[in-house]
């Protein structure tokens, strides 16, 4: 399965492209260039354990060349409830039903609402009409920040909220990869050409940036590699058994 870009080698615009640096967020890069957008990425250190997530947000903006990459700091620590900004043990080695089933201690109570409003006043002040996010509802960790429901929603907010949207020209938020499986994702972005190796997914690395291979995100990030038969450019620290 893959996307259907349009373009005609004209520019459509300007775009805000959140970037974490993990697969998803690479791919929506790509995706976005692919349909001709100028893309401004925006990345978010917000007190995360895994900030070696943002060294590779840094390099996959390099990489695909964007016209500008921001990192905004927001420090979600002082409001804690997260495995990944308090100190609170990140879940290993849960299964595929559990993941669906419960929202982990990894969830980051109004983590996308902040990061897309703050997506929304950049693309306002650009006069970009297009933001994107690699939020997704099939390969994911439960949080309920990720689903459609919650893209549409805040779609119509945007456009309530803006001078923009109230002048009558809508910032559409796009979520390309909302109903793809990892291993779609990762072979769309093959395609495009992306240098999975410049991406980071891990929850819990070590100080030296080395990946758990155990967290939630480590699990999906090896499975989908495997079921895309693709090689995967990571090194675990706990291999495959």
């Amino acid at each position: 399965m893959g996307i259907e870009h349009k373009t005609n080698g004209e520019p459509r615009g300007k775009a805000v492209v959140l970037l974490s640096g993990g697969i998803d967020s690479a791919t929506t890069l790509a995706v976005a260039q692919a349909d001709g957008y100028e893309a401004h990425t925006l990345s978010f250190d917000y007190g995360q354990r895994h900030r070696f997530e943002l060294n590779a947000a840094r390099a996959v903006a390099e990489h695909l060349g964007v016209r500008r990459h921001m990192v905004m700091e927001i420090d979600f620590s002082q409001i804690g409830h997260s495995a990944l900004t308090a100190e609170i043990a990140v879940p290993k080695g849960r299964g595929h039903n559990q993941r669906a089933s419960e929202i982990p201690v990894t969830y980051v109570p109004g983590r996308n609402t902040v990061f897309l409003s703050i997506a929304l006043a950049w693309a306002e002040t650009l006069a970009a009409d297009s933001i994107f996010i690699g939020a997704n509802a099939i390969d994911y960790s439960g949080y309920p920040d990720c689903r459609p429901e919650f893209i549409q929603a805040f779609q119509e907010m945007a456009n309530l909220a803006t001078k923009t949207g109230i002048e009558g020209n809508r910032i559409i938020v796009n979520a390309p990869l909302i109903n793809m499986t990892k291993a779609q994702i990762i072979r769309e972005g093959s395609r495009l050409g992306l240098d999975y190796s410049l991406t980071f997914s891990c929850y819990d690395p070590d100080r030296d940036g080395n990946s758990c291979g155990d967290c939630d995100s480590c699990t999906i990030r090896r499975q989908g590699f495997a079921e895309a038969g693709v090689k995967d450019p990571t090194s675990y620290i706990k291999s495959v058994t």
